[in-house]
């Protein structure tokens, strides 16, 4: 039997697309721009560094990065990252998403720059620095994804919910754009300024000493868009939800939306004791596992394992080109003509496949379903997979590589317009207001685990099979084929988990939750059969 809502959350359900709404998309979405642009710009200049810091001018190829340093540079953030979604999307259901917003901006924009400034006496004290840094700054990155993805769900209409949800996460779609974008302007105007020949001609002279500017000022000006939205982050009024549901507050709620939606709304103060009664079971409690545990199930391993392929893809696109000859050889490069062929070949894939795709989630989301996307998307990431691996050895053949980019473009197409964005849309709708943004914390965390794993892993099981063409300081690995098939089971075990998540499309928070029904339901609206599982519709 299902509760009356309270006027503020109806009204907030019913409202029209207005300013407000825009607003907040605007200044939670700067903070995910700036989140994958620091997140992702690190690839683009990994090569570079190897090239500054251990190149050994004797030998015939230019320096890489040893194979523990490239792992901890790529991947220490998303360990920060990991750890931070799990803190603050505790401390938002503690504190209130407001009080803890701010915060994690803050944390960001500091750490980006002391990224840039990395000091040290020698190449190791330079990499523990940087690690040191931007290990702080994806702590502050990871409080971004449970905080905004709440704060959208409860500010946004529930006709046009997913669509809000999702532009704010399509904004890390321009975040990778920007920083390919500013990578080739930067290492565009040094190459100019100070042309240096190819490693085989010269190869002290290849990489110039003004390189060691040039990783800098890319990694820092992921400070700038977070130090642009900062103040608006602190001037959002904490949401409805939270005020009401959690601090039990209806008439700060009403007052406070009052003022946003400018009309009037009644406090209700009887009515919100009476839903919020009996409904204070926590996280680890019995009634929470047969609530929500298989929605918590479904939601933590779909996330898993798309970050999984995604960040695979993603950070080591430069690998990826090479090996199929996209990329010239290193020693035939300047190490800034190395980096701008880097940031072109990655600006492109960025252009054509993965902005696109997140738009088309925002578009067709609240059309299509949540579901219906995620099962799609994981089903054609598998496909596009399948068709990058079986015939891998025709795409690394001359002639060919415009079909490779092709493909492997579709990959992060529907990995945007499919579970990546709809991995980070569902927790936030489908759990219960006081445990929203832990819930989507640990399911947010649960993709970092699997970013991890594709981001070390891939390191070691995409070095070639044959010792002779293995990367100096690496072990022969299972190879880019090989590894292309492993991607596309991840995906394909990712197509049959969506199947615990039910869909949200056109439903209240509260009607997902639970939190509007008198029976014991679980998040999709259907009764709990106790005590011995969950009926799912």
């Amino acid at each position: 039997m299902a509760r009356q809502q309270l006027q503020v959350l109806a009204t907030l359900d019913a409202a029209k697309t207005q300013w407000y709404h825009f607003t907040a998309i605007v200044v939670a979405g700067m903070g995910f721009f700036t989140d994958a642009y620091d997140l992702f710009c690190i690839s683009l200049v990994t090569k570079l560094l190897g090239r500054i810091y251990y190149t050994d001018p004797a030998r015939p190829d230019p320096g890489t990065l040893p194979p523990n340093v490239a792992a901890a540079v790529n991947g220490v953030a998303l360990c920060g990252t990991l750890a931070g979604q799990l803190f603050f999307g505790w401390l938002g259901d503690r504190l209130g998403r407001k009080s803890v917003y701010g915060m994690t901006l803050l944390l960001m924009v500091i750490c980006s720059l002391a990224s840039g400034l990395s000091f040290g006496s020698t190449p190791a004290g330079v990499m523990a620095t940087l690690c040191f840094f931007r290990f702080w700054l994806g702590f502050g990155i990871g409080g971004d994804y449970p905080l905004s993805a709440t704060i959208m769900s409860e500010y946004a209409n529930k006709k046009t919910r997913g669509a809000f949800i999702a532009a704010v996460f399509a904004m890390q779609g321009f975040g990778i754009l920007a920083g390919g974008i500013v990578t080739l302007a930067i290492s565009t105007a040094f190459r100019k300024a100070f042309p240096a020949p190819a490693y085989v001609v010269d190869a002290t002279a290849s990489t110039v000493p003004q390189a060691d500017y040039v990783w800098r000022i890319i990694v820092m000006l992921g400070a700038v868009p977070a130090i642009l939205t900062y103040y608006w982050r602190t001037k959002m009024p904490e949401t409805a939800r939270y005020t009401a549901l959690v601090s039990k507050n209806a008439k700060q709620a009403a007052s406070d939306m009052s003022k946003v939606l400018q009309v009037e709304i009644e406090a209700e103060s009887e009515k919100l004791d009476e839903i919020t009664r009996n409904r204070d079971y926590g996280l680890f409690s019995s009634q929470f596992a047969r609530r929500h545990g298989l929605h918590l199930l479904g939601t933590a391993a779909t996330w898993f394992l798309v970050d999984i392929a995604y960040y695979s893809q993603n950070l080591f696109q430069k690998d990826i080109f090479t090996s199929i000859h996209w990329i010239p050889k290193a020693r035939t490069m300047s190490a800034l003509e190395e980096l701008f062929r880097i940031s072109r070949a990655q600006t492109l894939i960025a252009l054509c496949g993965t902005v696109p795709g997140y738009w088309f989630t925002v578009f067709l989301i609240d059309v299509l379903g949540r579901f219906a996307i995620q099962l799609l998307g994981f089903a054609m990431m598998t496909v596009f997979m399948l068709g990058l691996a079986f015939p891998y050895h025709h795409w690394t053949t001359a002639g060919n590589h415009i079909g490779f980019a092709v493909m492997y473009g579709f990959t992060f197409f529907f990995a945007n317009f499919g579970p990546n964005a709809t991995t980070f849309i569902v927790p936030a709708e489908i759990f219960p207001a006081r445990l929203r943004s832990t819930c989507h914390g640990i399911s947010a965390a649960a993709g970092k685990a699997g970013a991890i794993i594709g981001a070390f892993g891939f390191l070691y099981a995409a070095q070639p099979q044959d010792r002779a063409h293995v990367n100096a300081g690496y072990k022969p690995g299972i190879g880019v084929r090989n590894t292309l098939f492993v991607l596309a089971a991840c995906n394909l075990l990712g197509f049959f988990f969506t199947f615990l998540v039910p869909e949200s499309k056109g439903k209240s928070l509260e009607e997902m939750s639970g939190e509007a029904n008198d029976e014991e339901t679980s998040g999709d609206g259907a009764k709990v059969v106790q005590p011995s599982g969950v009926q799912m519709v």
